[in-house]
């Protein structure tokens, strides 16, 4: 047997490794996407004041903190019998309509892309944005200049881009005025133009030149998808419903966010840091896809075959497109790219409808009216898919119970299978390069892993390493962090 691993994995949030077991003909004959942080984050809510929550998670992650922020929010609400104002709830989902472009916007140009707009073989020295800038500036500018929009609506919303303060139970801290009003309507226009642009850049210079590697077999799973629908069951990151279907596309489940325990299962394993959901009524099968393992996956990917339309005229159109190439369901793992992209357009196009909403600058922007329910469920669609915050509290409103399911978490045995599948397509003799370490890399990256969110990291920064061994057990390669 001959071990190969990857140690650091790279380009992507927090710290795992990928080792592949080798059989003596140079197969795979069996791979793992070990993560190595450590799980902590719900034990130390406990004991906390119940309204001090959203501001607490939101220091999880520091790239997904408004999904943390809201869905803590919305617990937060059900905890104290309140219900947002028709303003507050406008806000809040304008606020996240920017996070979501700001999430998806960091993953795809920074994380994503390079391994498309240089080469999956290109060198590591080539396989970044750095490199990027040096041979398309203008590009690179563009980007970064609309990611100066996003934050900027971010901050006017939450005060901070980054860890936001504008939750309280049943509303939001501050309004909108009219110069602010009008700002954010402008970076809006800018952002749909901005997201056209991109989703042009993908049809002419990405899928027309890698359309093996996105829409072929390396990277392809037939799993259930879950994720919230809106009205009509359109997308909606925000609020609603939650709905799970099948691998035809059938919807086999649909239920409200407080319902989830009936429908959800972790499991864990003793390799990994994170744990391994399913489908409670299916049950688990191990690491197989099909219609018998209750193995779902979440994110950009499952929302698009989950909905049925999006609201929106732009990314209505778009996601027309994808239907028509990928199916629907799609299976194809690095569709999510495609679907990453379909969000940002219909994200910039939602925020300009709500900030073009005659009310937007009202000041009814707190509901202060209800009880102690001393439980409460909050649900959102975080950039990487379903996020769940559940919390129960004591007569004092003090925190007691805190459970949260993370969509990475969701994912993870999506991306385990993911990464053995492609091992074993690119692998076929033992011989093993750095482009074909980095196409397996590219498995996971497609699903945007955020490991600190999975396991709720305390040490914040820990080792990889990937190690590739011989038939009988020596060390031939070891690749380190």
């Amino acid at each position: 047997m001959r071990v190969v691993e990857i140690n650091p994995v790279t380009r992507l949030e927090g710290e795992a490794r990928i080792i592949i077991l080798l059989d003596d003909n140079g197969k795979v004959k069996d791979a793992y996407f070990q993560v190595l942080e450590f799980k902590g984050f719900e034990r130390f809510c406990i004991g906390r004041p119940a309204e001090e929550m959203p501001r607490i998670v939101t220091r999880i992650c520091g790239v997904c903190p408004w999904a943390h922020h809201m869905a803590s929010g919305k617990a937060v609400d059900a905890v104290f019998g309140r219900e947002p104002t028709p303003i507050a709830k406008k806000i809040r989902e304008l606020a996240y309509c920017a996070h979501i472009l700001d999430s998806h916007s960091v993953h795809f140009y920074f994380l994503a892309a390079p391994d498309f707009l240089t080469s999956p073989d290109a060198s590591r020295a080539e396989r970044n944005t750095i490199y990027l800038y040096k041979v398309a500036p203008d590009l690179v500018r563009e980007i970064i200049e609309a990611r100066r929009g996003i934050t900027k609506i971010e901050t006017i919303i939450g005060g901070k881009s980054i860890h936001p303060v504008c939750c309280l139970p049943g509303g939001v801290s501050k309004g909108l005025n009219e110069d602010e009003r009008k700002e954010i309507e402008e970076i809006a226009k800018n952002l749909i133009r901005f997201s056209e642009k991109w989703l042009d850049i993908w049809d002419k210079e990405i899928l027309s030149k890698y359309e093996d590697i996105i829409l072929g077999d390396t990277y392809y799973l037939e799993t259930y998808y879950m994720s919230l629908v809106g009205e009509n069951n359109t997308l909606n990151f925000y609020d609603g419903d939650i709905r799970v279907v099948d691998q035809m596309g059938k919807e086999v489940y649909r239920f409200k966010p407080d319902e989830y325990l009936n429908y959800v299962v972790e499991r864990v394993e003793p390799w990994s840091y994170t744990k391994f959901p399913y489908l409670k009524p299916i049950g688990w099968k191990g690491l197989v896809d099909g219609p018998k393992s209750g193995i779902y996956r979440v994110g950009p990917l499952a929302r698009l075959n989950v909905i049925d339309k999006i609201s929106t005229e732009k990314a209505q159109e778009a996601y027309k497109k994808f239907v028509e190439i990928g199916g629907k369901p799609a299976h194809a793992t690095m569709m999510y790219h495609w679907a990453r992209l379909i969000e940002m357009l219909y994200a910039s196009e939602r925020i300009l409808e709500l900030v073009q909403e005659e009310d937007i600058t009202s000041n009814d922007l707190v509901n202060y009216s209800g009880e102690l329910q001393r439980k409460g469920v909050g649900v959102v669609e975080a950039p990487r898919g379903i996020l769940f915050h559940h919390y129960e509290t004591d007569e004092n409103a003090l925190i007691t119970m805190a459970n949260l399911v993370i969509p990475t978490t969701q994912n993870n045995p999506s991306i385990c299978m993911d990464i053995k599948k492609s091992a074993s397509k690119l692998i076929t003799n033992g011989n093993i390069s750095e482009g074909i370490l980095n196409r397996v890399e590219m498995a996971f990256r497609a699903y945007d892993p955020c490991l600190a969110c999975s396991t709720h990291a305390l040490p914040g920064r820990l080792p990889i390493r990937i190690l590739v061994l011989s038939s009988d057990g020596q060390l031939i390669k070891e690749i380190t962090r």
